[in-house]
């Protein structure tokens, strides 16, 4: 098995025109896509429709191209649209498939590999809770299995889509949060500690009360969104495996916080990518993509200096955190098609987040 790996900008959340010209010229076959990250142009919060608007495009784009119908594209691909592309953030989807490789892995090579996991749809009292967290984890072994990766340590990024509570949702239930804005982090935490506990980040699953507080639990490789647009939870591990040929890999780092660019200076040198303070067009063509969580840290200060994320009531702290984030890997990459996620409960340090890079080694 090859793992394929294909980027194309968006003009708007429903623009799927590049995604169809790749299946009608035959660069992509429709029925092998495994998964879409996308990144769209709404806030990022609860009321971004940007996100269903997409999910439902690229379901229509999919389900034109091999017959079937639209909901049963949405059982088989993970499809996670994650909001908000804040300062020069491209907007943009990444599309994952496979194909068949008739040569044989390189013996001692291991490869970028894929699997995908779903959980069965949560109740309004799960979410943020240790009924969530367990469910994910055995979501993210079998996306593991599927993949071919057997040691945790070849895992190098967990997405996540995960839902969150609506005012419909939790009326007279017993949840875990009655802001709705404040279940997005309920929910991506328990997300990301369902993966630190699938990969042995974590030995037991944590009390309910643990989820977004206690920060010393967390997650190297977990990046997980929230959205209106689902009940239950997606789930993509991609990670490397001598199972799988051809030419690209996987390697990550984690952020200790949004100015970190010598971490994804590190991962891109575990593929053979170097550059000196900027990736030159010859570098810049062997990187495929970079994955990277982003999150203002709660003590108020970034290496001893004073933010005011938390503070702007204009704009939200995650918006704040995704354009500085994008700004810091798009001036290290020389690239602003980077899938930036904004919210990092559980998922890396305080204020850090993991950054992984994909690349033709």
């Amino acid at each position: 098995m090859r793992a394929i790996v294909r980027d194309f900008s968006m003009r708007g959340p429903e623009d799927c025109a590049a995604l169809s010209a790749a299946f009608a010229d035959g660069s992509l076959d429709p029925k092998r896509i495994v998964a879409i990250l996308g990144k769209t142009e709404g806030n990022g919060c609860v009321n971004d429709f940007t996100r269903g608007y997409a999910t439902l495009g690229m379901k229509l784009a999919i389900a034109a191209a091999t017959g079937e119908a639209p909901e049963q594209v949405g059982k088989r691909v993970a499809l996670v649209m994650s909001g908000g592309t804040e300062g020069g953030l491209n907007p943009h989807m990444l599309v994952f498939a496979t194909a068949d490789d008739a040569t044989s892995p390189k013996p001692g090579a291991k490869r970028l590999a894929m699997g995908t996991g779903f959980t069965r749809d949560f109740a309004a009292t799960e979410l943020g809770r240790r009924a969530q967290i367990e469910a994910t984890a055995q979501a993210v072994r079998d996306a593991m299995k599927q993949a071919g990766i057997k040691d945790a340590k070849d895992v190098h990024y967990v997405q996540i889509k995960c839902p969150l509570l609506t005012a419909e949702r939790i009326a007279g239930a017993d949840v875990v949060t009655h802001d709705t804005y404040e279940s997005m982090g309920y929910s991506r935490g328990a997300s990301a500690l369902g993966v630190a506990l699938a990969l042995g980040e974590i030995s037991a699953p944590p009390a309910d009360d643990a989820v977004c507080r206690d920060w010393a639990l967390h997650s190297g490789v977990a990046s997980t969104s929230a959205g209106i647009e689902l009940l239950r939870n997606e789930i993509m591990v991609l990670g490397n495996s001598d199972t799988w040929s051809g030419e690209l890999a996987i390697s990550h780092r984690v952020m200790k916080d949004g100015i970190d660019a010598p971490a994804l200076w590190a991962a891109l040198g575990d593929l053979g990518i170097e550059g000196k303070g900027q990736l030159d067009d010859a570098a810049r063509k062997r990187l495929v993509a970079v994955l990277a969580k982003a999150e203002p840290p709660r003590t108020g200060n970034i290496r001893g200096r004073r933010h005011i994320m938390w503070d702007d009531s204009d704009i939200n702290a995650t918006r704040h955190a995704r354009a500085l984030v994008g700004g810091v890997l798009a001036g290290a990459v020389g690239d602003t098609r980077l899938f930036v996620s904004g919210g990092a409960e559980h998922q890396g340090p305080d204020g850090g987040g993991p950054v992984a890079a994909i690349g033709r080694v």
